[in-house]
């Protein structure tokens, strides 16, 4: 089976970081987005990105911001990728050529998403949430939807995954990586070590 990688979000705490990287993260997502309960401000997400950067990618990741939003935050933080969601600015794929993952809501089905729409992407997320909610919620989908998706670049999957059913959501989805937030939290933005270390050993397990 391919290599799958992880990407761990809604990171808030230096300890939590490094203890993501430290089990084997190759992903870490900090969130810009000031209606979300991880919202780092630009002096709290420094010394995150102090204690991790070349050793996994970072991931800033923002809700329908606009483009002076964004590189207030990059001319300030080396990130390495940038993920947008929402609809108000399709074209920031094109802000940061070739370093921006996509994020896409999943309906019943992939009706109305066409990839070629985002050929400036760095790769694409699927999620699945109500409307006006953007990831972190904690509930699972349908993740065989993503299955037969073509496409050369990474594919994401994130929405409700846990050590519980990670492995199962990585048969069924065949993506490239896996990412999680609230699957891996003692509370809102507090990773839980155990539930760290188990997300890990869960994929790990279903690629031996």
């Amino acid at each position: 089976m391919k290599s799958v990688g992880v990407k761990i979000c809604g990171v808030t705490r230096v300890e939590d970081a490094v203890l993501a990287v430290e089990l084997g993260a190759q992903y870490v997502g900090l969130n810009f987005w000031p209606r979300s309960p991880r919202y780092l401000t630009l002096a709290k997400a420094r010394p995150l990105v102090e204690a991790v950067a070349g050793k996994a990618l970072l991931v800033g990741v923002w809700v329908d911001p606009s483009r002076d939003q964004v590189r207030a935050i990059a001319s300030e933080l080396d990130l390495d990728l940038y993920q947008f969601h929402g609809d108000k600015e399709p074209e920031s794929v094109d802000w940061f050529p070739g370093r921006v993952i996509k994020a896409l809501q999943v309906g019943p089905d992939l009706a109305g998403i066409d990839l070629d729409d985002y050929p400036g992407a760095w790769g694409y997320l699927f999620d699945c949430a109500p409307a006006g909610v953007f990831g972190g919620t904690g509930k699972a989908w349908s993740y065989e939807r993503i299955a037969d998706l073509d496409s050369a670049k990474p594919v994401l999957l994130a929405g409700g995954l846990s050590p519980e059913n990670v492995a199962a959501a990585i048969l069924e989805s065949r993506a490239n990586i896996v990412d999680v937030c609230s699957g891996v939290e003692a509370e809102s933005g507090i990773k839980d070590p155990d539930l760290l270390a188990r997300f890990f050993s869960e994929v790990r397990n279903v690629q031996t």
